[in-house]
């Protein structure tokens, strides 16, 4: 139950790594919410705190965070920070806790290539952990991520990759939470595969785990209408 039985609450998208508003465009165009959506801009920080302030800014009163992947972790950020504003958050295609070291090594190395001014390099190698095999072979869903790579730019990709080196471990964050919280998967996950999922819906005290089947990390793109029900479903709850 909603701990703003009189507010209607404002859903806010928070995009992913190297991900404009267009991660969002199919959810942001049917969503059935009587509050429009609106999008958080991650772009020109690198601290997950200033975007979590910076989206807590748009907008007065109660807010669901709705983020997929590196928009996950600022919305669980959102939650630590603000725990009184939120009307419920659905973590998407994400993780709570902090790189391993391995992790930590290749998002250096990826910093690293954009710097020597190969930035569109990073962006193919990123292709196939972002999309599953069925997407990497629709070019116009590689076209749409290369697009928002594109439009993100190097200068902001190396911002998000240390904001993201930079974030905490947020296990506390998803016990304490007394909201509604939808956390969503794709089986073919392999950046945060679906155990992670399975811990994050255990550690929230209540909690909805979606897995979808044969879908990858960007799950809005590849499954659009699949989300757009969850997300539809999960906020008329709220």
């Amino acid at each position: 139950m909603s701990q703003f039985p009189d507010t209607k609450a404002t859903p806010i998208f928070i995009p992913g790594l190297i991900c404009t508003a267009d991660l969002f465009a199919a959810q942001r165009e049917d969503l059935t919410h009587s509050v429009p959506a609106i999008v958080a801009d991650t772009l020109g920080r690198d601290s997950l705190t200033d975007m979590a302030q910076a989206a807590l800014e748009l907008v007065e009163g109660p807010v669901v965070p709705i983020g997929l992947s590196m928009g996950g972790y600022v919305a669980l950020e959102m939650a630590r920070m603000a725990p009184q504003r939120l009307a419920g958050i659905a973590l998407l295609n994400t993780a709570y806790q902090t790189d391993n070291d391995d992790r930590r090594a290749q998002r250096e190395a990826t910093i690293k290539m954009a710097q020597s001014d190969k930035f569109r390099g990073v962006t193919r190698h990123l292709l196939k952990t972002f999309l599953s095999p069925a997407a990497m072979a629709d070019e116009a869903i590689v076209h749409r991520v290369i697009a928002m790579a594109d439009n993100v730019g190097r200068e902001n990709f190396v911002l998000q990759q240390q904001a993201i080196l930079g974030r905490r471990d947020q296990s506390d964050t998803l016990a304490s939470l007394i909201v509604p919280t939808l956390v969503l998967c794709g089986s073919l996950d392999t950046l945060t595969p679906p155990e992670i999922s399975e811990r994050m819906a255990a550690l929230a005290p209540h909690s909805e785990l979606v897995i979808l089947e044969d879908v990858g990390h960007l799950s809005t793109i590849e499954a659009p209408d699949q989300v757009t029900a969850v997300l539809n479903g999960f906020l008329a709850k709220l």
